[in-house]
């Protein structure tokens, strides 16, 4: 079954706002990187209809956060926004890119990760599982959702710096990303 990712998103955003040309844009930056380092891996097909709906509606639950300064209004923590598109997802019956919202923090997180920094998540391994969600999570390293940065890709280095933050676990997961990827 084919998903119209546009539409999707419509439904939650309306064209008009704020949020709605943040995501779009960031969305469509991480679908052009998830596509060219799907092409990066060697000896594997990843699935690029699904890594282009799926990285367009990766971040759908943004709206239900508290993050003003890209139009997002909603009263959850930013970081729930992972959890909050999964649920979206699987109400609308595509539970494969429900995965992917919930898994793609950072470079995935582990329970104890998120039990051991106190963070406003479920308490559960959100790790990267399937080639795609890693290609996914990997390519969503690279772009911000700051207004007049969408379309600027950081650098290696920036996403190591950023990916330090949360840890060496998270630091060594980037590793194992950049070798897959040949980054």
């Amino acid at each position: 079954m084919k998903v119209d990712p546009l539409r999707l998103i419509q439904k939650y955003y309306g064209k008009n706002k704020l949020a709605y040309k943040i995501l779009v844009t960031h969305s469509k930056m991480v679908t052009l990187k998830a596509l060219e380092l799907a092409d990066k891996v060697k000896g594997a097909k990843p699935d690029k209809q699904f890594l282009q709906e799926a990285a367009m509606l990766h971040d759908i639950g943004i709206f239900l956060t508290n993050a003003p300064s890209i139009g997002c209004k909603g009263g959850a923590p930013y970081l729930m926004h992972g959890p909050l598109g999964r649920e979206i997802l699987e109400k609308e019956g595509l539970p494969k890119h429900a995965l992917v919202c919930d898994r793609h923090t950072g470079v995935g997180l582990t329970k104890k990760e998120i039990e051991a920094r106190d963070l406003p998540l479920p308490k559960r391994n959100m790790l990267p599982l399937s080639l795609e969600e890693k290609i996914i999570c990997f390519a969503d390293c690279f772009y911000g959702k700051s207004p007049g940065k969408l379309r600027t890709e950081k650098s290696i280095v920036k996403v190591e710096k950023n990916i330090a933050k949360f840890g060496p676990k998270s630091v060594a997961r980037l590793v194992e990303f950049r070798r897959l990827f040949r980054v």
